[in-house]
């Protein structure tokens, strides 16, 4: 191993390309020396040789009989030169599935599909480990690795078997393992609070740490957060998580001792749409709980979530509730089941209900299956109309919260304040495209409906115009009975019908002048929808987000790229010197132009008021130089903290002075 790179005697990789880092051992991309394949290396350090040989080898036995699309995969084992241990394992080149959730467009959980693969590639993965006996006992985001493939699609692996062992449902283990903020509360009173206690745990603590990681991977943050966080209140979250009540999928602390704030359902800032939030929030709810004894076991686990997979979304909006809906669905079901669960979202009894698609009814049977039903889309829903009045539910959209705005130069606080902009902002643009999505929906809806009743309009005054002609015939011939003789009790009901007929053709023209009334209110109508349709395909507000968007993304980069160079502190060093040096000079042309004037105005007898100014000008410049020389000290303190934090960053004169925001 020389001082940048390592190889076994197929490998080679350097020491700067890491891609993780644990207690006892390091994870490095590197290549095959032949193929170039590229390959993930973990090489064990020394710490992980004080274990038990049986420990150390456990990793090993565990990868070599675990085979599956959702597991990392293990090609061989080889030694360094050192005969440290290096496992080659399969390469990802997606990162983790925590570096995907610290990206700032995801600040607020992944997009629905993509929180459906997760869903899937964890079910899948883990229930090939419940397959084989295995209990993971660390799964959390970072061990959770992501393969793009070719198509663009995700596949999620889970990793790190270093804590794995083998466990059936009904065995027990005392050791601990695992990452604090996903750790189950009985272990994480005796790992974290250092608590000891008599307690076994089961192969449900792999349950607890699955329903941290998808809640994370739902909505961007963690779901137990005491105030100033996990790391920093371990008492306060101990009691979040063992004190939660049966139901809660998450509990906040917002002000120190403050009470906890419990939620029951996820929150409505994340990506997830309602339709699929309902499904998960019982299942989270399974998962997440302390008591072993209430905790949903792995097949329970794996019945549900296989039952949510198999679901298909069907997109749906409400027009006049201007609400965007996906029903989702298992494909074997009926139309009648659809219909209840549209009612069941919506608020729509199934007798209101009328459906259209693509600007045309969509007549359905309650027996037809729903895989008979369109194909659907978000921006290409059924369009669902009421034929009773409904209120406007859209969406409750809320503005995501900013935190305080750093109150002075500090690069770390600069960082991370920006991040958080970033997907602030990020959000922002969401709700914008989606207030935009739903404003085209809303326009073409109104406009099918106008169509549909336009076409109505035309049906009835066809129907007028036969029920005139029809009319006119009927009105003759009473007229011919009528000229034969005038009707008698024997003819009566001759009678009654020509004054019906009399009164019919005395309403038609009424009939004929309504709907001709209503064509012109649609005319008027549609006029306004063509207004609004053109105002709204003008309409730049989502180009105007994203070019703040991208000016904020370039503003993070840089603060990014200062905080790991720190250039920008550097900087201010700079520029702090030069004003330093120019007072410096400014003192020094004065000292020099009083000392020439005194040389040549020296003269006999001077007059004591001369002395007396003489006097006064040098203590001036004595307080100046003292002032001098104290800011030349704190600059020297500056400079020497500058040299312990960041060594190797240049001081350059020609570097400009920062920018500010």
């Amino acid at each position: 191993m020389s001082g940048l790179t390592a190889s076994t005697t197929t490998y080679l990789w350097s020491l700067q390309d890491v891609l993780g880092q644990g207690a006892t051992a390091s994870v490095y991309k590197a290549r095959n020396k032949k193929s170039g394949e590229l390959v993930a290396v973990k090489v064990f350090n020394m710490v992980s040789y004080n274990r038990p040989h049986e420990v150390q080898m456990r990793e090993f036995e565990m990868l070599r009989k675990l085979n599956h699309s959702n597991i990392v995969r293990l090609f061989t084992v080889e030694e360094l030169p050192s005969k440290q241990k290096v496992l080659v394992m399969e390469y990802c080149s997606g990162g983790s599935l925590l570096s995907l959730l610290e990206e700032p467009e995801n600040a607020f959980g992944l997009p629905e599909t993509e929180f459906l693969t997760v869903l899937q590639c964890v079910v899948q993965g883990m229930n090939h480990l419940r397959e084989n006996g295995v209990v993971h006992r660390d799964i959390k985001p970072g061990n959770i690795m992501r393969q793009v493939g070719e198509d663009g699609k995700s596949v999620y692996k889970l990793t790190d078997f270093g804590a794995a062992r083998e466990l059936d449902d009904d065995e027990k283990f005392v050791s601990i393992y695992g990452t604090e903020e996903y750790l189950h509360p009985d272990m994480y009173e005796r790992a974290v609070l250092r608590k000891p206690h008599q307690k076994s745990y089961g192969v449900s603590v792999d349950l607890w740490s699955i329903g941290v990681t998808l809640y994370h991977a739902a909505t961007g943050s963690l779901p137990f957060t005491p105030y100033e966080g996990p790391r920093r209140n371990k008492p306060t979250m101990y009691k979040i998580t063992t004190g939660k009540p049966m139901g809660a999928i998450a509990g906040v602390q917002r002000v120190e001792g403050g009470p906890i704030e419990w939620s029951y359902h996820l929150p409505h800032s994340c990506q997830l749409s309602q339709g699929l939030r309902v499904q998960l929030v019982p299942v989270l709810a399974g998962i997440l709980e302390a008591d072993q004894e209430r905790c949903w076991g792995f097949d329970q686990f794996f019945t549900a979530t296989t039952d949510v997979l198999q679901r298909q979304p069907v997109h749906l909006f409400s027009l006049q509730q201007a609400m965007p809906h996906s029903i989702y669905i298992q494909h074997y079901n009926t139309v009648s089941a659809f219909f209840e669960e549209v009612a069941s979202q919506t608020g729509i009894g199934v007798q209101q209900q009328h459906l259209m698609y693509l600007g045309h009814d969509l007549p359905l049977e309650g027996n037809m299956k729903v895989v008979n039903l369109p194909r659907t889309s978000p921006s290409r829903p059924l369009i669902l109309l009421s034929y009773a009045p409904e209120a406007n539910t859209s969406l409750p959209f809320r503005e995501p919260e900013t935190p305080v705005i750093p109150s002075k130069f500090d690069v770390m606080a600069d960082y991370s304040f920006s991040k958080v902009i970033v997907g602030v902002v990020h959000q922002y643009l969401r709700i914008v495209q989606l207030l935009h999505t739903h404003r085209e929906l809303l326009l073409q809806g109104y406009y099918s409906y106008m169509m549909k009743m336009r076409s109505e309009c035309g049906e009835a005054m066809h129907s007028i115009a036969m029920i005139t002609v029809r009319l006119q015939s009927c009105l003759s011939a009473d007229h011919r009975f009528h000229t034969l003789g005038p009707y008698t009790s024997e003819n009566q009901g001759l009678a009654d019908h020509s004054q019906k007929l009399q009164l019919v053709h005395k309403h038609l023209p009424i009939y004929t002048a309504g709907i001709q009334e209503f064509q012109n209110q649609l005319d008027h109508l549609q006029i306004e929808q063509a207004k609004l349709s053109e105002t709204l395909a003008n309409d730049k507000s989502c180009q105007k987000m994203e070019m703040l968007l991208q000016k904020i993304m370039a503003i993070h980069q840089q603060y990014r790229k200062d905080r790991l160079t720190g250039s920008m502190h550097t900087s201010l060093i700079i520029y702090t010197l030069c004003l330093i040096e120019q007072r410096q000079n400014k003192a020094m042309d004065r000292i020099l132009f009083s000392l020439q004037s005194k040389r040549e105005g020296q003269q006999p007898g001077i007059a004591p008021r001369d002395k007396d100014q003489m006097v006064s000008r040098m203590h001036h410049l004595k307080e100046e130089m003292e002032i001098l020389v104290r800011e030349l000290q704190c600059n020297n303190n500056v400079i020497e903290s500058l040299g312990a934090v960041n060594p190797s960053a240049a001081l350059e004169p020609s570097l400009a002075r920062p920018s500010t925001l």
